[in-house]
């Protein structure tokens, strides 16, 4: 039996739970960064390292070997009697089930059983961020319940991890029209996707807005700063490198919406993360307000998911009036 976990902290957890079976964390997270259709896996791998390692500071070849590591215990499952799948509903857990029903959806399965423990809530765990929350115990109880994933949760899968990664968002705005109750967080995870997208009112996605605003709250020492967004944006799955990473984006730019403290090297040093703090600039109060443009100021080279946009207008923004995703023609 092999269990595919959603980080190291629950694959840990599971092992000293004595849950039976080989447990490996998936040690991506393919939320952030380019995720271009058309790519042979070799090349998609290849894509992921060196996104892995730039946003990270990892050696490329690390992370290579860490995703080349992964997809070949996937390519053992024939040897397996089943497969469990552990993720659950944010946007980070959703995006890595996609991927992987794909990957499964286009292989003969054989003998082999494919399941899944797929959660939102946990009782007596009043806020539930994840499943990394949970003792051995609590773990051990969801073992039970897995159930049997179905043709119509593979075909949704595959079709979302196509339309997530399509050069452009009008797969992703049809499938999310459609009937899509086989998977039942994945609507509300691909909507707060297409708002990570630039608003037409700032310039910024959902991410960088909730995170900026909560900087004048009382917020601006990463240590709290990554607690309230994820109260606030839980649905989102962010772990503290995303958030980081974010945050330099904005500190970064040619005209930088927030001024970080200690903390001008780049390095993803876990101790210097909680050590930086950010104040808001004058063009930064200016953004919130929706006074200034940051793409139209800044220009933007970001990938979400197969779409890359650069330039100084993004093709694809947000409206929140409207909860629309619209096109620039």
């Amino acid at each position: 039996m092999l269990h595919i976990h959603n980080g190291d902290s629950t694959a840990g957890t599971a092992r000293q739970a004595n849950i039976p079976g080989e447990h490996i964390a998936w040690r991506e997270a393919l939320v952030c960064g380019p995720t271009p259709a058309g790519l042979s896996e070799q090349d998609f791998i290849e894509t992921r390292a060196r996104h892995l390692a730039d946003s990270y500071k990892r050696p490329v070849e690390k992370c290579r070997a860490e995703l080349r590591a992964m997809h070949e215990a996937l390519a053992g499952f024939s040897d397996q009697d089943e497969v469990v799948l552990w993720f659950e509903h944010d946007l980070f857990c959703q995006v890595q089930l996609i991927y992987l029903l794909h990957w499964f959806a286009g292989r003969d399965l054989g003998q082999t059983k494919l399941t899944l423990i797929c959660i939102d809530e946990f009782p007596g765990v009043q806020i539930f961020h994840g499943l990394g929350q949970l003792n051995e115990e609590q773990l051990l109880s969801l073992f039970p319940g897995r159930h049997e994933i179905t043709a119509a949760q593979l075909e949704l899968g595959s079709k979302a991890w196509a339309a997530y990664c399509a050069p452009d968002a009008l797969a992703l705005i049809a499938l999310l029209k459609s009937d899509m109750s086989a998977m039942p967080f994945l609507k509300e995870a691909l909507s707060k996707h297409l708002q990570r997208f630039p608003s037409t009112h700032n310039g910024l996605g959902s991410v960088e807005n909730a995170a900026l605003k909560l900087i004048p709250a009382g917020y601006g020492e990463f240590r709290a700063l990554f607690p309230a967004f994820v109260r606030r944006e839980s649905a989102y799955g962010y772990g503290d490198a995303q958030l980081y990473v974010a945050m330099r984006r904005l500190a970064l730019a040619p005209k930088p919406l927030v001024k970080q403290n200690n903390g001008h090297d780049w390095s993803m040093d876990a101790a210097q993360i909680l050590l930086s703090s950010f104040e808001i600039t004058d063009y930064g109060k200016a953004v919130l307000a929706g006074e200034q443009d940051f793409v139209i100021t800044n220009g933007i080279d970001r990938w979400l998911g197969g779409i890359h946009l650069r330039g100084k207008e993004s093709a694809w923004r947000w409206d929140e009036e409207s909860q629309q995703l619209l096109v620039s023609l």
